[in-house]
């Protein structure tokens, strides 16, 4: 297998928006999503198989430093 290792990535999401319910939608009907770090793919693995992405985890980290009701993680 060549190409880049897989990872999950954190969705990228607009207010008032569930990412398990986007991503879910995103796998049923093939659709792409984008991720914080701006990777774009189309969602066929369960990502708790898979290593966090240190680019969204990074990007996520900073986002709650600046808003409060951020969770420690994203929600899954």
């Amino acid at each position: 297998m060549t190409g880049e290792p897989a990872m999950a990535h954190i969705v990228k999401t607009e207010p008032g928006e569930d990412a398990a319910s986007k991503v879910l939608e995103a796998r049923i009907y093939g659709t792409p999503l984008e991720a914080l770090c701006g990777h774009v793919w189309i969602p066929s693995r369960d990502p708790k198989q898979l290593p966090l992405c240190d680019k969204c985890k990074d990007i996520y980290e900073t986002y709650r430093m600046f808003n409060d009701g951020l969770n420690e993680k994203p929600a899954e």
